[in-house]
């Protein structure tokens, strides 16, 4: 599949505005995303105020994130690799 060749760029273009769009866009949603880790920030620290261990409040986030077949597919492996690292 080939590539689409990029549109000219001048200041006076409709690429130009289109591509002004875009970066706005993009800024704003920066700005946002900024914004909302800031308030994830602060949700943990409150978490961890009120005595829940933040480390684990992240890994689960991060298994409920995935499903249950690549959940126990992780578990798996990670048991085998304890099993014959004698850890278990």
């Amino acid at each position: 599949m080939a590539a689409s060749a990029a549109p000219a760029v001048d200041a006076s273009s409709v690429a130009a505005d289109q591509l002004k769009s875009f970066i706005e866009r993009i800024e704003r949603l920066e700005e946002e995303k900024a914004g909302l880790a800031s308030d994830i920030k602060d949700v943990y620290a409150e978490a961890k105020g009120t005595g829940f261990d933040t480390k684990a409040l992240r890994k689960i986030i991060s298994l409920r994130k995935k499903d249950h077949a690549e959940r126990q597919e992780e578990e798996a492996i990670l048991e085998l690799y304890m099993q014959a690292l004698g850890m278990v």
